[in-house]
């Protein structure tokens, strides 16, 4: 079982580790209305909803009553996974699509997290708000421009939070850079990179029965992710899917806290990178080789901040090519770079105009989280950062108190990539940014990084 959270221990570590007021003055313990208990349901127990289903089932303060899917196999395995973490069996909701409406109305819930093809999550995230429950919500939030404002009007009406689960935002060496940030460290931001680069023909294409690769089919004949996510790239060109990269930067940016995304501009290359894949592991002759991908192979966009920063975002996912989220913050006082894992500080670097490996700053600037917490992270999926994601969205809700990510930051991420579409379809034009915050960005304070979760 998951460690019991311990506040004063978190803050006893810290301290030991001279990580204290004294280096990290915003960092404070939370405390409010505390829930020994939190109930949650789960909505969609694929492969990515059975981790999260383990990492919320392996602590003693949660409690399981019901789960959603309609696939038995995903049943079965989920069933499997509470056993063996010593929960309860919970209500099971399977009778087709619509059968989490029922879900959602159970008065014996606190909150449900979903984790299911994207185009559900905006109607199931609205459908649980409405009927009271708190949300965690799987990337990306929503897919139209339309269902971000419906996920904030909703949040807003009914009082709810609607927590985007983008795990990538505590990732270690980003949370060390958020820190450094905040010190004033690269002085004053300019620009940013991110993106989503990786080879997922092995994901957008299998043999039906695995997971990854094996085949070349999609759709109807494909499993898991194949089954729903390749569509999108048959129908849609834009960035598909921008939460992994931006999520991060815009803590760093302050975004909807100080700051806001005023416009974009996106390109597109064009598509060839998954036809080449059907051809070459299938054949010419294949029925999906007549497919036409509407996805670009390198879609890059273009943002600029209210404040003046300018962000490039890619998204890359068709093609042969190493993970990476192509991160790069850049100030006036110098740069660090993902892909090399190295930094420039101008001043402060040992040689000019050479890099310095990142190490010793990530030792330095190591968040409070990760270094009371990297025990209980440890195998916990994409190197411990689903525990921290898992963690915080329970803790609000033990709490009463507002998540680390809330509504407004879920569709600020998501609603880059309707903006994509538009932006490309209208051959590159600039597309506004809608505020969803209603102007409240100008006042609202940074959250992100700043307590115990």
């Amino acid at each position: 079982m998951t460690k019991k959270i311990d506040r004063k221990e978190f803050l006893k570590k810290t301290t030991a580790l001279g990580l204290g007021a004294a280096l990290y003055p915003q960092i404070k313990t939370i405390q409010s209305g505390e829930k020994s208990n939190v109930k949650i349901g789960f909505i969609g127990t694929g492969l990515r909803g059975q981790w999260l289903l383990d990492l919320a089932s392996k602590r003693d303060d949660v409690t399981i009553p019901a789960i959603c899917d309609i696939d038995n196999r995903m049943i079965d395995r989920s069933l499997k996974i509470l056993k063996r973490n010593n929960k309860d069996e919970p209500e099971i909701y399977k009778s087709g699509d619509e059968d989490f409406r029922n879900l959602v109305k159970r008065d014996d819930l606190d909150a449900v997290i979903i984790a299911t093809p994207w185009e559900w999550h905006h109607p199931m995230a609205v459908a649980a708000m409405k009927q009271g429950k708190h949300v965690g919500v799987e990337v990306p939030a929503a897919i139209t421009v339309e269902d971000c404002w419906d996920l904030v009007d909703t949040a807003e009406k009914t009082g709810t939070e609607c927590m985007i689960l983008e795990n990538v935002c505590y990732y270690r060496p980003v949370m060390a850079l958020l820190n450094m940030v905040r010190e004033g460290i690269f002085g004053e931001l300019l620009h940013c990179q991110c993106g989503y680069q990786h080879d997922l023909r092995e994901v957008k294409f299998n043999d039906g029965k695995q997971a990854y690769g094996g085949g070349v089919e999609f759709g109807e004949k494909g499993f898991s992710e194949a089954k729903w996510r390749t569509q999108h790239s048959v129908e849609r060109n834009g960035d598909l899917y921008p939460t992994h990269g931006v999520g991060p930067i815009s803590s760093m940016l302050d975004i909807n806290r100080g700051n806001r995304f005023v416009h974009l501009t996106s390109t597109a290359t064009k598509s060839r990178g998954l036809h080449n894949y059907i051809v070459k592991h299938g054949s010419e002759k294949h029925p999906n080789a007549d497919v036409k991908f509407k996805l670009g192979d390198i879609v890059t966009t273009v943002i600029k901040c209210q404040n003046g920063e300018t962000v490039m975002v890619s998204h890359d996912t068709s093609g042969p090519r190493p993970y990476s989220l192509n991160f790069r913050v850049q100030g006036t006082n110098g740069i660090w770079m993902g892909d090399n894992y190295s930094i420039y500080l101008e001043d402060k670097s040992p040689k000019p105009h050479e890099w310095e490996p990142f190490d010793e700053y990530l030792t330095k600037y190591d968040h409070p989280l990760w270094k009371s917490f990297e025990n209980d992270a440890d195998g916990a999926g994409h190197g411990g950062i689903d525990f921290f994601i898992v963690r915080a969205f329970i803790e609000s809700l033990k709490r009463g108190v507002k998540p680390p990510l809330d509504v407004y930051d879920a569709v600020s991420m998501s609603v880059i990539s309707p903006l994509s579409e538009k932006s490309i379809s209208n051959g590159s034009s600039s597309v506004e940014f809608p505020d969803f915050t209603r102007g409240k960005w100008k006042t609202n304070k940074p959250i992100f990084g700043t307590s115990d979760i």
